[in-house]
């Protein structure tokens, strides 16, 4: 699993000019399934999600999570996470997963985001064609990939 995760002031996602989905500050996170992923993954990754200390404390300094902070969260799914530009010009998507398996991960990604900060999690439509819109703080753009860490 991947999540790109962008420390927001706002963020309003949007689908054929009809709004979804809108929070106010926390984190805008774009979600990328992957072949080989799993719902294990999901627990540990939203504890990573919600614990992460990026928010800033009175001193300035990042060293508050978005629990801490109150923050929302709006998600997206985003299969272009797993894109493999390496070989040519036009990227190839093999290593996303299919969007029949995806959908009930990330669905169940969403489920434990919202047990752990509940009415505080917006989404769009997952596989939908999506406008986001968002006001990044700091800015702040963090990558967080599973693959990466071994699980």
């Amino acid at each position: 699993m991947r999540l790109l995760l962008q420390r927001v002031s706002s963020a309003r996602l949007s689908i054929d000019g009809v709004e979804r989905a809108r929070i106010g500050a926390g984190l805008l996170v774009l979600v990328g399934l992957g072949r080989g992923d799993h719902a294990g993954l999901c627990e540990r990754l939203t504890d990573k999600l919600v614990g992460l200390r990026i928010f800033e404390d009175e001193a300035g300094r990042m060293n508050r999570s978005l629990v801490d902070v109150g923050g929302e969260l709006l998600l997206a799914s985003q299969f272009t996470l797993f894109a493999d530009s390496k070989n040519g010009l036009r990227p190839s998507f093999t290593p996303a997963m299919p969007p029949d398996d995806a959908l009930p991960l990330y669905e169940t990604f969403v489920s434990i985001c919202r047990s752990r900060l509940p009415d505080r999690v917006q989404t769009g439509v997952f596989a939908a064609d999506m406008q986001i819109t968002l006001v990044n703080e700091g800015p702040v753009t963090l990558l967080l990939d599973t693959e990466e860490w071994g699980w």
